[in-house]
């Protein structure tokens, strides 16, 4: 079967251990490449489980790592986060016809590097006692992937840019309490998860500049508009400005974000 109609296959899967073993085993050995193919999107994406029952954000209990109930609730966001991140990046590979070669060979590396980072918060989450499904989660991420579904443009900006940056300001901090609480296993995971993210997000700049340029748009000038025209969600403070520099944001990005981008300080929780 063709590399981007396996991606969709495999974001159709709904059993989570299949799905990031499917992704990795895609990313491995992937199949011929047809780049022009317009594909249709069949019902119920992406393919989940039953659990985690999936609540607005605003009712997802705000996470401590200092009792071993918290801490499990924690790294479930973070493992939650990653498994949505297996759909987007095989949403955007299968999704936006027409675009390089190297633009689906990326984020088949991201949908193989974020099925492993899914695996091995799972493996410890089942360490302190818990699975997959045991808390509520909320379903943000994949609702950017929804507006931006028409437009690879949007999309580029608005989830891997966005959405998944504000990994690279929160994960410093998390590893901050779960480093304090003793859970050094942890903060060895997320070690490997914001180096691979970096990547993720620089793969995401490279695509939006490139899109910027091939139809004449100016992208820091633009990005503004994309988040009102898609109600993105303003990113807060504190800002992993080192990270975000490795993953290519230029200075005139950053000087916007720190002036302009953020109301004031946010939680640093997932």
């Amino acid at each position: 079967m063709e590399l981007r109609m396996q991606a969709l296959k495999v974001l159709c899967e709904t059993d989570p251990t299949r799905k990031a073993e499917q992704a990795r085993a895609l990313h491995l050995a992937p199949p011929a490449l047809d780049t022009e193919t317009r594909l249709s999107a069949p019902q119920g994406l992406p393919g989940r489980p039953d659990r985690p029952l999936l609540v607005p954000a605003d009712q997802v209990p705000t996470r401590s790592p200092f009792t071993p109930l918290g801490r499990a609730a924690l790294l479930h966001a973070i493992c939650h986060i990653e498994f949505n991140a297996i759909n987007l990046a095989l949403d955007a590979l299968w999704r936006f016809p027409g675009m390089p070669q190297d633009f689906y060979r990326d984020w088949l590396q991201v949908a193989g590097e974020e099925a492993l980072h899914f695996s091995l918060l799972r493996e410890h989450l089942r360490s302190l006692g818990h699975d997959y499904g045991d808390f509520d989660a909320h379903d943000g991420l994949w609702q950017m992937a929804e507006r931006t579904r028409d437009d690879v443009l949007a999309r580029m900006a608005l989830v891997p840019r966005t959405l998944e940056a504000r990994g690279l300001d929160a994960t410093p901090p998390i590893q901050a309490k779960l480093r304090k609480a003793g859970d050094l296993r942890a903060v060895e995971i997320l070690d490997i998860v914001l180096r691979d993210e970096i990547g993720h997000v620089a793969i995401g700049n490279r695509w939006y500049r490139w899109l910027c340029q091939e139809r004449g748009l100016d992208p820091v000038d633009l990005y503004p508009r994309l988040v009102a025209r898609y109600e993105a969600p303003r990113l807060r403070r504190p800002f992993n400005l080192e990270a975000r520099e490795a993953a290519g944001f230029s200075p005139e990005e950053l000087a916007w974000l720190n002036q302009d981008g953020a109301p004031g300080p946010g939680r640093d929780t997932p």
